[in-house]
């Protein structure tokens, strides 16, 4: 039986990329049958665009703007009220190619019966280069099996992903829960990910290719400015309350996170700002918990 695949976008005043993304998921050679287009309160006339140019799609206008952590769990909620068997994820500044889809699902329904409940494509930046934003983490210590039977679609064993163009079981999403809308921004694909690849299998598809058009080439960790206190919070949160993470896999992530906030505070022309942040994030991490999921959506009437 041929899968059903609802594509998520998510959008906040970005119109020109949004139609661009758009239209590529359109010119696909094989089609997602569903477009869910979450508009996260833009003001740029985003919601008139899309009525107007893909009618077709599936638009979701939110009261307010819940961040990418919001509006994939808003965008995801909704699609999953719906016939879907897999949810293909994607920011709206995610250009995928034609056969980027087509080569998501040949990964991911092949004969295996160990198949993968997650496959993410390979991103490239608008020169061609990978791009190094939300890079997907190997998965460490994968078995041979498990490489043998990524190599053989041209991939390799994962164990997170972004939202930059992701294919996600759609059973599986509903195992283990929607996004924590809370994180608002930042470390919320990676919660996620994490927790629905715990005891599973997933992989990196490189013969399906998205351009990730960002302004610039780099990474996450390049000067966050105020920003940093969501990525802050958000670690405490995941390292404490997620249950995507091993104790092994807490101290691991910990000990690389600290890692790279060395190298984010090193490489900084603000760091009396960094320094807000991160006390201000570590204060609310410790002392807080995200809110759930299924009232924030409540909230906002999804």
């Amino acid at each position: 039986m041929t899968p059903v695949v609802a594509a998520v976008v998510v959008t906040y005043n970005r119109i020109e990329l949004l139609a661009e993304a758009l239209a590529a998921l359109g010119a696909q050679t094989r089609r997602p049958d569903r477009i869910v287009v979450v508009d996260n309160a833009s003001g740029d006339g985003t919601a008139e665009m899309v009525r107007t140019r893909f009618p077709d799609a599936e638009l979701l206008e939110l009261s307010r703007n819940t961040g990418g952590a919001g509006g994939f769990a808003a965008g995801i909620a909704h699609a999953l009220k719906g016939d879907a068997d897999w949810l293909w994820l994607m920011d709206d500044d995610t250009v995928p190619e034609p056969g980027a889809l087509a080569a998501l699902l040949a990964a991911a329904t092949g004969p295996d019966s160990d198949a993968p409940v997650l496959v993410g494509s390979r991103v490239v930046w608008t020169d061609g280069r990978d791009h190094p934003m939300n890079t997907p983490r190997r998965k460490p210590r994968a078995s041979a099996a498990e490489t043998e039977r990524a190599a053989a679609v041209n991939g390799y064993p994962v164990r997170s992903a972004s939202f930059v163009s992701v294919l996600v079981d759609a059973v599986r999403v509903r195992e283990r829960g929607l996004p924590v809308a809370d994180y608002f921004l930042w470390n919320d694909d990676f919660e996620f990910t994490m927790r629905l690849l715990r005891g599973r299998r997933g992989l990196v598809c490189r013969d399906s290719v998205v351009v990730h058009k960002t302004r610039t080439f780099g990474s996450t960790d390049a000067d966050p400015g105020e920003r940093f206190y969501y990525e802050v919070r958000n670690k405490v949160w995941l390292f404490t309350r997620s249950s995507g993470l091993s104790p092994a896999e807490r101290l691991v992530y910990g000990g690389s996170t600290l890692r790279r906030w060395a190298r984010t505070f090193a490489g900084s022309r603000d760091r009396a700002t960094l320094r807000r942040c991160l006390a201000r994030g570590l204060a609310e991490g410790l002392r807080s918990r995200p809110r759930p999921t299924a009232d924030l959506l409540a909230d906002l009437g999804v």
